[in-house]
């Protein structure tokens, strides 16, 4: 099937592009950016021929580019999600994104009647995080074995062994700075509690190379959706990022928008050594399940951990779509239509490895 990217000029998009470049299901990819020419390199450097670019400078023309596609995956900034779901739903072809950091995504899921009256789907955040840790909680309350879960609390951590006088940003500045100064927000009671902006989560243990971490709560999609999905009424999510880099970013926090433009065209991607792990553990009133995942450089295609943990979901997401494994239409999260036996074992071929442990609370 015929597959767009939008925003392919980005980091996380090149290693869609090169993901599902490799997948049969794929037969060519429309690669759209408002930077043609940084769309046209992605085509030459990791479409294996099947990608063709586009450039497109406004949402008013998406429709046009995206027409005849089976799938559009957006990968471009989230402030654009409701003009790409618009785009979506105006050439009938379902529709993937990584994220739309709560309140976005709250937006989104009004548009769950259309998609469905369309007989489509929409899958809101299928990144790592949110994404993978979505499915990874649907995983760990299936392990508690029937007992209702009370509470999920989700983690994320980031490593790249390579320094420099240059940033190296694992995702968007612009999100980054977002998620450093908008309230967090937590579940407590099954309702939403929002608290200040780079509170300490406390120490995470997370797997090896990582291990324990200091982190921080940080608004995140996952909790716009756990609660009603799985009924939880406790949930938040931590985020740690290397101590070098969250001081760096915390200079930047009063930068005005052209001052992050600047600062965001003179950084770099995470190197082809970093790594990504995350944790999710799903509490009942007697079990604690805990999922955690690590991922690795991927060698063969030159990157990092980060980049291919947040790329590899989305693209995953792309095949199960063509073979008909995500059968609910609608807008929907990944928890509520992507399988964990199906995504994990796409994950593990793009060098994710899983551990499940499952315990009695004391």
């Amino acid at each position: 099937m015929r597959v767009a990217v939008l925003g392919a000029g980005g980091t996380i998009a090149r290693a869609i592009v090169r993901d599902l470049a490799q997948s049969p299901e794929v037969s060519d990819l429309a690669l759209i950016d408002l930077d043609l020419p940084a769309a046209q390199r992605v085509a030459e450097d990791q479409s294996a021929g099947k990608g063709r670019a586009v450039g497109v400078d406004g949402s008013d023309r998406l429709a046009e580019a995206i027409d005849g596609c089976a799938v559009l995956v957006n990968a471009a900034s989230y402030r654009i999600n409701l003009d790409a779901m618009e785009a979506a739903l105006a050439v009938g072809c379902h529709y993937v994104d990584l994220g739309g950091l709560y309140w976005m995504t709250a937006r989104q899921l009004e548009l769950d009647e259309r998609f469905i009256a369309a007989n489509l789907v929409g899958v809101l955040g299928m990144g790592a995080a949110p994404g993978k840790t979505n499915v990874m909680a649907a995983r760990a309350v299936r392990e508690l074995g029937g007992e209702r879960p009370d509470e999920i609390l989700i983690s994320a951590a980031g490593r790249d062994p390579v320094v420099g006088d240059r940033l190296r940003l694992p995702y968007a500045l612009r999100t980054l700075i977002d998620e450093l100064t908008m309230a967090a927000v937590v579940l407590r009671d099954g309702a939403a509690v929002e608290l200040p902006a780079l509170s300490s989560g406390g120490l995470v243990d997370f797997p090896e190379p990582i291990g324990p971490a200091e982190t921080i709560y940080t608004l995140h999609s996952e909790l716009q959706t756990l609660g009603r999905s799985f009924g939880v009424q406790r949930a938040s999510f931590r985020l740690s990022l290397p101590p070098a880099l969250l001081g760096r970013l915390e200079g930047l926090l009063d930068a005005d928008e052209d001052e992050l433009a600047a600062v965001a065209a003179a950084s770099v991607p995470p190197s082809e050594l970093a790594i990504a792990a995350h944790v999710v553990e799903a509490r009942s009133a007697r079990r604690v399940a805990r999922i955690t995942a690590v991922t690795r450089p991927h060698e063969a295609w030159g990157l990092g951990g980060g980049i291919v943990s947040t790329a590899a979901p989305a693209a995953a997401v792309v095949r199960l779509i063509a073979r008909g494994r995500i059968e609910p239409v609608g807008v929907l999260p990944p928890e509520d239509c992507v399988e964990p036996d199906d995504l994990f074992p796409e994950l593990e071929q793009r060098g994710c490895t899983f551990a499940v442990e499952v315990g009695e609370l004391v």
